[in-house]
């Protein structure tokens, strides 16, 4: 909420960085909306704007994929441009969403909306992305196991599960702030409910199978190919999830970690995707993994 209103900020295209550049009454003005609960905060006024800029700027580029997808039309490549043209619609929702979240102020429910489409936007993109360069990235069927196709599905629907959890125990900190202040972070995991704890245990079962994955992948491969180098990938950026939700849950939160956890679930997601488009793809003939680890390189 370092902007209140949308899409402006303060009223202005380019918000203030100062409070004196706002009219003496701009809470009454725009506290109407936060319940009168408005005070000007510069960073976080830009942070919530630079947001909004970056998320134009993809709108954009977006937009641009969508016209070089075109050329596809009628072709076998057609669902390159549906793909395309599904990202731009949706990027144009998340706007409209995002204009939602501040009307809202804030509320939960919009808040987990924004992010999971935000997923979704990004799973189109590498979809599009594999599959317009395939040949360069390795995006091959490398497997024809329906036991290791089965089970990447399995952990990308593990990961979504744990990053709804986490949006969970999000709401819950944001309760936990509003009783207690932002001065008494130490306080905050105390107070928080079984959403808490639940999310905390189940990424010992989101590790356990892909770590699963990861042996099964290895087992079918004497050699190394994409997908095992995937898989690695993979795990490091669990263990490092595993590790920012060590810090937040024993060092008072601190503001650094939490964005970082969630961007590293969103890689993550990413990543465990891309192990699912490799073992799907039936553009390209199955290949060996020595072929398409030379593609990969």
């Amino acid at each position: 909420m370092g902007c209140p209103d949308w899409p402006k900020c303060f009223g202005s295209w380019i918000p203030p960085t100062e409070v004196s550049q706002l009219p003496l009454n701009y809470k009454e003005i725009y506290g109407a909306k936060l319940k009168g609960e408005v005070e000007f905060n510069p960073v976080k006024t830009w942070i919530e704007y630079v947001n909004r800029l970056l998320g134009a700027f993809t709108g954009i580029l977006i937009f641009a994929t969508l016209l070089a997808s075109i050329k596809y039309i009628g072709s076998k490549k057609s669902r390159l441009f549906y793909a395309s043209l599904a990202a731009f619609i949706l990027v144009g929702f998340q706007g409209w969403l995002g204009s939602k979240v501040v009307s809202s102020e804030l509320h939960p429910l919009m808040i987990t909306l924004h992010m999971i489409l935000a997923i979704v936007i990004v799973f189109v993109l590498l979809y599009v992305l594999a599959n317009s360069y395939a040949q360069q990235l390795g995006i091959h069927p490398v497997d024809d196991s329906p036991r290791i196709k089965k089970m990447i599905l399995l952990i990308i629907s593990l990961s979504i599960v744990q990053v709804v959890m986490g949006t969970q125990v999000r709401e819950s900190v944001d309760v936990v702030v509003a009783q207690l202040g932002y001065t008494a972070r130490s306080q905050w995991i105390e107070q928080l409910g079984l959403s808490f704890y639940i999310h905390r245990s189940f990424s010992i079962l989101v590790l356990l199978a892909n770590v699963l994955t990861f042996y099964w992948i290895k087992k079918s491969y004497s050699g190394s190919n994409i997908l095992n180098q995937l898989a690695q990938y993979a795990l490091i950026l669990i263990g490092l999830e595993i590790l920012t939700g060590v810090v937040m849950a024993y060092f008072s939160v601190p503001a650094f970690a939490q964005p970082l956890h969630l961007t590293l679930a969103i890689l993550l997601l990413g990543v465990q995707y891309v192990m699912w488009l490799s073992v799907s793809s039936s553009e390209e003939p199955k290949q060996k993994s020595t072929e398409v680890l030379s593609a990969y390189n």
